[in-house]
């Protein structure tokens, strides 16, 4: 049960919550500004702006760069900028709550992976059905965008490489990991978005200052404010509470996008959101049991 009488615990809430809200409502934020630059444009400038604010926020300077395990980061920042560039694409043709609930399977395909308990099928069971859930079967609906659902999908399993080598130890801390991960993602992604046709006015100062403010509800508000949390909350709250992300999603693109779901697509994303919530809390039991017995 929560403890609201323990300040720091509810302080560590209210920090997750406006980060998660952050990040969702920078999804509508770039849907919005794919109406003036092309895709790739606003996926490289949010890495670009975001690596230089959180190297100011972490102090990159601080860092040994002789320390630095190139191999280990060079993965994490290639599966984030894929992570980054395919999710944009999917929003361009879906919703942004369904394409978050299509991403949302690469972590939550990691979590089942590496557990191995009695009710892991169950979960496994729940997100299938969501994801079947997910489809407008109603002939009268709007048909969901195959290729969106692809990008969405290949967002996912980025994500998923995201998780597995931003576990590998670079030989720096997760603060500055993150900094030069995203860092070396933009020059991966620049010069394709240079390619496809990065337009100039992109750097003029008023479209700068849209693409700063980009960066900072998708990059360093929602890091910076996950770092604090992650230090009060315990991995199955922080795991419970990022499992709603995909409603988040939907009720930012409602709100910013005028984006309308059937009710079974609302009932997809609760189904997602269980099965994520009953993975993190078998995954935390089983942690406990095998701490127990080491104990004894």
């Amino acid at each position: 049960m929560l403890n609201f009488k323990n300040k720091p615990y509810l302080h560590a809430l209210i920090l997750l919550f406006i980060a998660m809200i952050s990040m969702q409502s920078s999804g509508s934020l770039a849907k919005i500004l794919f109406d003036q630059f092309p895709i790739l444009t606003v996926s490289a400038m949010r890495l670009l702006l975001g690596s230089v604010i959180l190297a100011v926020i972490f102090r990159i300077w601080r860092m040994n760069i002789k320390d630095v395990h190139w191999s280990a980061l060079i993965s994490y920042g290639l599966a984030l900028a894929g992570m980054n560039a395919l999710f944009y694409l999917s929003i361009e043709r879906l919703p942004l709550g369904i394409a978050v609930s299509f991403e949302f399977i690469g972590p939550l395909s990691v979590a089942l992976f590496y557990a191995r308990q009695k009710f892991d099928f169950i979960w496994i069971i729940f997100a299938i059905l969501g994801l079947i859930l997910l489809f407008p079967f109603d002939q009268t609906a709007q048909s969901l965008d195959p290729i969106g659902i692809i990008f969405a999908l290949g967002a996912g399993c980025c994500w998923a490489m995201y998780i597995i080598f931003g576990q590998k130890p670079s030989g720096i801390s997760g603060n500055h990991t993150v900094c030069l991960g995203m860092f070396i993602g933009m020059c991966f992604l620049m010069p394709i978005a240079l390619f496809s046709g990065l337009p100039l006015h992109s750097f003029q100062p008023e479209n700068l200052i849209l693409f700063t403010v980009l960066a900072i509800l998708a990059s360093a508000l929602p890091f910076s404010l996950e770092m604090v949390a992650l230090r009060r909350l315990s991995p199955f709250a922080f795991g419970t509470l990022t499992s709603l992300e995909p409603a988040i999603a939907a009720l930012s693109g409602f709100i910013f996008l005028h984006e309308q779901l059937l009710w079974t697509q609302w009932l997809a994303l609760a189904v997602i959101i269980g099965a994520s919530i009953g993975c993190t809390y078998t995954t935390q039991q089983a942690k406990k049991e095998v701490e127990a017995k080491l104990k004894k």
